[in-house]
């Protein structure tokens, strides 16, 4: 029988939201790929371990090779549907060879925190990308969620918003950094307020 290779989600960040299913796999595992921070949380002695660094293709070949052995648990921040290595992995293995157990990410998150439902949202990311302007174009009632980094922060990203976007410089937005741990901080503003304001970064923005 074919080894799988069990893509983890680990959540936003606190182990309160990783599922019973996602730790038990990560506890089991013989073979264990995560981020840093990842593997010194939640890693023991016993597994071998392997980083996720800026070079994947360590990884890569890490799974390749103990994949012929046992199974190899990945572990990936959020859910791995949304904006993981999982796109990596399908394009190197067969999709059939994969396991995934999703989890809660940082922009399902943001939403239940402020109670607000988010199926009619338009959920996009700045993380290490950028989203088509016309994606991003206000229309009436619309909610945008969004997920930013160092470059596309909470600042630079709403001043695009307001010049190229069409969105009033009275619309609401709302920050969400540290998503889950002690340090959580959640606050609403406008976003010519948060233009204005010191940049978060490494968050969730919700327009509207």
């Amino acid at each position: 029988m074919q080894k799988k290779i069990i893509v983890a989600g680990i959540g936003p960040g606190s182990e309160d939201y990783i599922t019973p299913a996602a730790l038990k796999k990560i506890r089991a595992a013989k073979f264990l790929v995560g981020g840093r921070r990842a593997l010194n949380e939640f890693s023991n002695p016993n597994q071998i371990t392997c980083p996720i660094t800026a070079d994947l293709d360590a990884p890569i070949n890490f799974i390749r090779e103990k994949i012929q052995l046992d199974e190899v648990v990945v572990m990936v921040s959020g859910d791995p549907g949304y904006y993981s290595m999982l796109d990596l992995l399908r394009k190197t293995f067969p999709p059939d060879s994969i396991e995934v157990i999703p989890s809660i990410s940082a922009m399902q998150l943001a939403f239940a925190k402020i109670a607000l439902p988010w199926h009619d949202a338009t959920l996009l990311s700045f993380h290490g990308r950028q989203p088509s302007r016309t994606a991003l174009e206000y229309s009436a009632g619309k909610i945008l969620g969004l997920l930013t980094d160092a470059e596309f922060n909470s600042a630079t990203i709403s001043q695009l918003l307001i010049d190229e976007c069409g969105w009033s410089k009275n619309s609401s937005v709302t920050i969400c950094a540290r998503l889950s741990y002690p340090d959580e901080k959640i606050f609403t503003t406008t976003l010519t307020e948060a233009v204005k304001a010191e940049p978060v970064k490494h968050c969730v923005l919700i327009v509207r």
